[in-house]
């Protein structure tokens, strides 16, 4: 059986971008019977830039919860807190002999954290994708549903599974990225991808309909009338796309060239399927808020699970490299 690995950092509950990026790539992958799927938050990927301690406590639960209350099922996937396998740092070590400084130092992933946060460029930082390409290869995974921007990351698991296999002879798949309809999912500010690090970006999978409508209201947008969609307009129509279809989106994309289009009734109407789509999952999440010994035995039992694999993987790369 084929296996997959995916996981979403603990910096807050989930959001759009998390939800369509990865949640439902891991969802579909979960229902397929010939994949064996392992889905974590990715904790110790957190503190590679500056956090408070008791708010990472909170969020490494919280994301648990969103994967639960998104459909992620514990009987069909393991489901685990990244800290709570130690195998993956003793794994991400033993690859960091094989992986060069000044590969790390050109990923762009590390040239945009180093930006943002110019007086924590630590090692973990550097040794981000060494980590990540450990989480994939501890479970010999196939296939990672993660966004677009990862990439460079699964290129990085590739190239070390390549070079584990020819310096020592061990087995690890090339690991590819399962992508999904959200694969890139725009911010709201009309400029990059949605993220939780930017104000005003992102739409929190527990957000009330007014809440999501005074987001989709600001997003910008000009006159309602041109002949090339940009910036926010543009954002707009990706979001229109992703909830209500391409047919709809070219039909609005149409008036906008031809008649115009009134910006109000469009984004009313997202709102409205945004929230139709996170209904349910709202209401599945507010029920297991209360349960909560069934989430501990979620995240005690996953990590059992996760353990178990990740031990013979360990084991057998220690005895290839000459450490047993």
């Amino acid at each position: 059986m084929k296996r997959v690995l995916s996981g979403i950092r603990a910096t807050g509950r989930l959001h759009l971008g998390n939800y369509l990026g990865a949640v439902k790539g891991m969802l579909e992958l979960q229902e397929n019977s010939d994949y064996e799927t392992f889905y974590m938050v990715a904790d110790l990927h957190t503190i590679t830039v500056p956090y408070e301690v008791e708010v990472l406590r909170k969020n490494r639960r919280e994301v648990i919860i969103d994967y639960l209350a998104a459909g992620l099922d514990p009987e069909k996937s393991v489901i685990f807190q990244q800290a709570n396998v130690p195998e993956h740092v003793e794994l991400g070590y033993l690859f960091s002999s094989i992986t060069t400084i000044a590969k790390m130092q050109h990923l762009p992933t590390f040239k945009e954290k180093v930006k943002q946060h110019p007086e924590h460029a630590t090692m973990a930082l550097l040794n981000y994708p060494v980590l990540m390409a450990a989480d994939i290869l501890i479970y010999k995974a196939g296939l990672v549903p993660v966004g677009l921007d990862q990439e460079p990351h699964i290129e990085v698991a590739r190239e070390i599974a390549r070079r584990m296999n020819q310096d020592y002879g061990t087995d690890f798949p090339e690991p590819k990225r399962f992508a999904t309809p959200g694969q890139y999912v725009p911010s709201l500010t009309g400029e990059g991808k949605m993220s939780k690090s930017v104000e005003g970006s992102y739409v929190n999978l527990t957000d009330s309909l007014e809440e999501i409508k005074s987001k989709i209201a600001k997003i910008p947008t000009d006159s309602g009338k041109g002949s090339e969609i940009v910036g926010g307009v543009k954002t707009l129509m990706e979001f229109v796309e992703l909830f209500e279809g391409k047919e709809k989106r070219s039909s609005f994309e149409e008036q906008y060239r031809t008649s115009g289009v009134r910006y109000s009734e469009i984004k009313e109407q997202l709102s409205e399927a945004i929230f139709k789509e996170l209904e349910p999952i709202q209401k599945r999440r507010a029920e297991l808020e209360k349960d909560t010994e069934y989430v501990d035995r979620v995240i005690r039992e996953g990590a059992e699970k996760a353990r178990k694999v990740a031990r013979e993987t360990v084991k057998e790369v220690r005895e290839k490299m000459g450490l047993v």
